[in-house]
């Protein structure tokens, strides 16, 4: 993957209001804001086709993403992303300030590995996932582009939640840290495959359904 998709030029914008928004969007524009830290929020423009292109990208959405303003380089996270209906088109993008040595709060995906090797799986049991991501803190730094669930030896009818995962060094979970068990979230359970209709209850059914 290139750092290319972690740069992104922008450019500040003055002509503000829904028409100006839907003169940059015909031009293959993409308007923006920039808000957190000490500064006022800024309004920009980026280039539409670098945004799709980078968007395409799963790290995109929790890494640490350096923005080129009018030669001022200024790290951020993508925190909103609006599109189109139906058009395969980004229409407005939020951005927040990342300052190093304080706090981030967002959400990352979780990758479950090993389904294939889960004896439980291979028995026949279903992984239903309850969440697909994790809502974390941590310094820019430790901020990690995902959190594995290693899914080997969970155990048919078994529910992993928030407090069995193994987050990397100096990552929190906001959930966990409310000290409530109601916020230690079930993550992923292993259930048994549902079971067919018996082959004479079938038929019973098809019978009734005849005699109607």
């Amino acid at each position: 993957m290139s750092d290319a998709i972690f740069n992104l030029d922008a450019e500040v914008r003055t002509d503000l209001g829904k028409g100006a928004s839907r003169r940059l969007r015909h031009a293959d524009k993409v308007p923006a804001i920039l808000y957190g830290g000490e500064e006022a929020p800024v309004s920009l423009t980026l280039d539409h086709n670098k945004v799709i292109n980078a968007a395409d990208f799963e790290a995109f959405y929790s890494h640490v993403l350096t923005l080129n303003i009018g030669g001022k380089k200024v790290e951020a996270l993508l925190k909103d992303v609006q599109r189109h209906p139906f058009k395969p088109k980004i229409t407005h993008l939020d951005f927040q300030r990342v300052i190093a040595g304080q706090d981030v709060h967002t959400s990352v995906p979780i990758h479950f590995i090993n389904e294939d090797k889960c004896q439980a799986v291979k028995d026949g049991g279903i992984a239903e996932h309850h969440v697909n991501e994790v809502e974390i803190t941590c310094l820019p730094k430790d901020l990690p582009e995902f959190i594995e669930v290693d899914m080997a030896n969970v155990e048919m009818e078994q529910t992993l939640h928030l407090s069995d995962l193994t987050l990397p060094a100096g990552v929190s979970s906001v959930e966990l840290a409310k000290e409530d068990e109601a916020h230690d979230l079930a993550v992923v359970t292993i259930k048994p495959a549902p079971k067919a209709p018996a082959a004479d209850e079938a038929e019973g059914e098809e019978d009734d359904a005849t005699e109607e």
